[in-house]
């Protein structure tokens, strides 16, 4: 693509190149005249930097700067170069850190995305194999792949990258609260959460020698914070994301188009569909009452079973079907103790109740386990014979 064209499509899609920095005096100059070169609307965020930052800002004609003091973080100038983007009219903004590791021959690659991906943030995938990337980096990369995953069930190969297009106008709608680097998982998590496409494209990088990094990173508290961050966003992935996403699956189809679409089709196996039954019958008949729904979605999610499988065979407890699944139980735990007995008193003492509650506990235990297998068995060479007719 000619420059002509990528200024012109930087127009076309009023898209900004936002460069947050802190203290990269020695590189801050070199990126924003690559940047330049593709587009005039640049904004930098210069957050509180202590060295020669800001008088080189001063020197640079056209630029649109945000200063201030004290430094707050690279989550604090992102979010402060969004509302000023989203002010002034913007539409998209590209991240590009000022260290001089991103090149900006690659812009054109977000812009050629964005084609295809209107309304998603869209990060520049770092090939992590080559040999100059540090160990902390490649260490943290994984880490954060795999809790963003865990977090919302989508798959990217890289979550800690910084060079990045994002939608200004849905992200004005979100609340962040985090200030630094971690900021970088807040935003992709709760964008995917609202249903922002989280994608990727492959792009360069460069890591100079250890000697000459310039690294406002602090490794173990940094790590710290992002762990924190990712405990609670897992949490709110088993509580509140993961059953709503369920949910809103389920309003959108009938019944018959959901026993379709996940028994008689799907990219699951036999022996996968079986397991998620089975799971579901299994915690349908196990004594955790008001917990299963969100028990099974969670373990679904964990064992990455399917969902609304685990869900329909769970509902094994329904009402109507719950008399038969106490004296069932209740006969089960009988028969493991040796006590085919009923135990019924006038009186209700410790013991009394210590004996009883045993005994059903232990028998849903056992028969939710048989339950289980029974249903899992039956439903393998059920689906086996329908599918194999289909």
């Amino acid at each position: 693509m000619k420059k002509k064209d990528i200024i012109a499509l930087f127009k076309a899609t009023s898209c900004c190149v936002l460069i947050p920095t802190y203290n990269n005096a020695g590189t801050i100059k070199k990126v924003i005249e690559s940047v330049s070169r593709f587009t005039e609307d640049i904004i930098v965020v210069n957050d509180g930097s202590t060295d020669d930052t800001n008088k080189i800002l001063q020197s640079i004609p056209n630029l649109h700067i945000i200063s201030y003091t004290p430094n707050k973080g690279k989550g604090v100038g992102l979010r402060k170069g969004f509302e000023y983007a989203y002010n002034k009219g913007f539409r998209y903004a590209i991240s590009i850190d000022s260290d001089g590791q991103h090149f900006a021959e690659d812009l054109p690659l977000f812009l050629e995305k964005l084609k295809e991906e209107s309304n998603a943030i869209i990060i520049g995938a770092r090939n992590m194999q080559q040999a100059s990337i540090p160990g902390k980096s490649s260490f943290g990369h994984k880490f954060s792949n795999f809790w963003f995953k865990l977090e919302t069930g989508i798959d990217i190969p890289d979550t800690q990258s910084g060079f990045r297009l994002y939608p200004l106008e849905p992200l004005s709608k979100i609340k962040f609260y985090t200030w630094k680097y971690e900021f970088e998982i807040e935003v992709i998590v709760k964008a995917a959460w609202r249903g922002i496409n989280i994608c990727s494209v492959p792009i360069n990088v460069y890591y100079p020698p250890p000697e000459e990094r310039v690294s406002s990173f602090r490794p173990f508290k940094d790590f710290s914070r992002i762990s924190v961050l990712n405990t609670l966003f897992v949490i709110a992935a088993v509580l509140y994301y993961i059953p709503l996403r369920l949910i809103r699956k389920l309003q959108k189809k009938s019944f018959k188009q959901l026993i379709h679409d996940n028994i008689l089709d799907g990219d699951e196996s036999n022996l996968q569909k079986s397991y998620s039954i089975a799971l579901g019958v299994f915690i349908g008949i196990t004594p955790i009452w008001g917990y299963q729904i969100l028990s099974a979605i969670a373990i679904a999610h964990f064992l990455k079973l399917n969902k609304v499988l685990v869900v329909l065979a769970s509902n094994i407890s329904l009402p109507p079907f719950l008399p038969f699944i106490f004296f069932l139980s209740y006969k089960t735990g009988g028969w493991l103790l040796g006590s085919d007995a009923v135990h019924f008193s006038d009186q209700i003492t410790w013991i009394y109740v210590k004996q009883n509650f045993y005994q059903y506990l232990l028998g849903s235990i056992f028969f939710a386990a048989a339950s289980a297998f029974v249903f899992g068995v039956v439903a393998y060479f059920a689906l086996s014979l329908i599918r194999a007719k289909r």
